[in-house]
């Protein structure tokens, strides 16, 4: 990372304004961002930081990316950056240590490497709030992600995992597996296969599925079956999950009000608008969750309760 660039473009942030004026129901409500990057197809720091504050959001969880390498797991360098030229830890931590209030950092590390044990600890050692997001091209349950876990599970941290079928954390179906394995840590299921999955009839090389929704899909049947798993509520894929049956996200969003986080994993610059997957989200949570206590828990609580450094 070019340090000197990444300095200027925070002061910038941090001098300029704060939350936007606000009116009505976002006043009232507090919103945690589980699902956020530094340098996101090279968005500049100033720029994240105005669009997390657009949304509404008081505090982000910065998910870095992993070591830039030329192996099988991150598809020869393709997927460098978790494909999108995120910045890896230190950066994370940086924007962290700047602006204590408004974020906290995980730790990263691609999977299969001699040195992926170190990395991982030496990150959680310095404050990481836990894993993520791991997004290589790795069995989900073999021994490479196993290590993760188990780190994770000595550190009593979360593991953000982004399911993508034959492209990234392979063989979702045997996913209960590991939950049940490691009922002690808690995972976080992002992406196109962990959001298609809601419906009993997926197919898996439809990444963004349309049309209503087979109710007892794998996704919806893990999150009431095993009290380790939480839902990502974050990008496209999710987005995609709600709208494609807006009856079916009704019923799902309030059933799991417990076991849901609110993210956004956008890209953008503004914090509005039909481009930005994040406002869009909030606002399809706030349209079908009318409970407030529910909505509570899917916009902030649940975070707080998972994640050190939110509460």
């Amino acid at each position: 990372m070019n340090r000197r660039r990444f300095l200027p473009s925070l002061a910038a942030a941090v001098a300029g304004p704060t939350l936007l004026p606000v009116t009505g129901q976002e006043t009232a409500e507090e919103i945690i961002d589980i699902h956020q990057h530094v340098n996101y197809h090279g968005r500049q720091n100033a720029a994240m930081i105005a669009h997390q504050r657009a949304m509404g959001v008081s505090k982000s969880v910065l998910l870095p990316a992993g070591s830039e390498l030329t192996r099988g797991s991150t598809h020869q360098g393709k997927s460098n950056g978790l494909a999108v030229r995120v910045f890896g830890p230190d950066a994370a931590r940086r924007v962290a240590m700047e602006l204590p209030g408004e974020f906290v950092w995980f730790a990263n590390e691609v999977p299969d490497l001699e040195s992926t044990k170190a990395e991982l600890e030496k990150w959680l050692k310095a404050g990481a709030a836990g894993i993520g997001e791991q997004k290589f091209a790795v069995e989900c349950d073999g021994r490479e992600m196993r290590l993760v876990y188990d780190i994770a599970r000595a550190f009593g941290v979360p593991v953000l995992i982004h399911f993508q079928h034959q492209t990234y954390n392979f063989g979702f179906e045997r996913f209960h597996k590991i939950l049940e394995s490691y009922p002690e840590v808690t995972f976080f299921g992002h992406a196109q296969t962990f959001w298609g999955n809601i419906d009993a009839k997926h197919v898996p090389t439809d990444l963004y599925p349309k049309g209503k929704v087979t109710h007892g899909g794998l996704t919806d049947r893990w999150l009431a079956d095993y009290p380790n798993l939480y839902g990502d509520l974050s990008a496209g894929s999710a987005l995609n999950a709600l709208t494609r049956d807006p009856e079916h996200a009704a019923a799902f969003l309030n059933r799991h009000a417990g076991k849901l986080c609110y993210a956004s994993d956008c890209a953008d610059t503004v914090g509005n608008g039909e481009k930005c997957s994040g406002a869009g989200m909030r606002d399809e949570i706030r349209k079908h969750v009318t409970d407030a206590a529910s909505r509570a828990k899917i916009f902030s609580g649940n975070a707080k309760r998972l994640i050190k450094g939110l509460a």
